[in-house]
């Protein structure tokens, strides 16, 4: 299983479609706002409709034990009961967090997305998800990750902070990046 994480804006579907298929040999991928897409931009409910779908299908995949990637922006607790009943499966759970260097980069990226006919967030949601998931990031998803990776995509190229097994810290490739995203020390040893 692959979480692929960041904030909006961050990159993470862009990254899904090139690295999924072609690194890691990865085809399901599983992302809420595509599947909003393919049901009617006019209903209402339609963002829940998609995270109830994008739920099931998460949870069929389990069940059959197919390798699968999901996309969020951990700004919730929601995917912390999906990730242990795959480990209770026997699932290895990669996660990989895209990082932008400020809030104001991520509406900047939601506004460029907007223009080339994608689809919008607003400001105050934006910020809410921004800080909500560098928190979570540190406080659920490391860890219960079994390998996890955090890239700045705030520059292209984009450039690896750090990265992990478990809750131990492999390597710091950027200390002062690292330590603004992880600010409570709670991966140092």
């Amino acid at each position: 299983m692959y979480v692929i994480a960041g904030c909006n804006g961050a990159g993470k579907t862009t990254a899904s479609y090139s690295i999924l298929p072609e690194m890691l040999e990865c085809t399901q991928f599983i992302n809420s706002d595509e599947i909003a897409k393919e049901l009617s931009a006019q209903s209402k409910g339609i963002k829940f409709e998609a995270t109830r779908i994008m739920l099931a299908r998460m949870y069929a995949l389990i069940e059959e034990g197919s390798d699968f990637a999901f996309e969020t922006t951990l700004a919730t607790k929601t995917f912390k009961a999906i990730i242990k009943k795959a480990k209770d499966k026997g699932y290895k759970v990669t996660l990989v967090y895209f990082w932008l260097d400020t809030p104001e980069l991520a509406l900047r990226r939601v506004q460029e997305r907007v223009e080339h006919g994608g689809h919008d967030v607003p400001k105050d949601v934006v910020y809410r998800r921004y800080v909500a998931g560098m928190r979570y990031l540190s406080q659920i998803y490391i860890p219960i990750a079994d390998y996890w990776m955090i890239i700045d995509n705030s520059n292209n190229p984009f450039k690896l902070i750090a990265d992990g097994a478990k809750e131990e810290l492999l390597n710091v490739y950027d200390e002062d990046v690292f330590n603004q995203i992880i600010t409570d020390g709670k991966l140092r040893n």
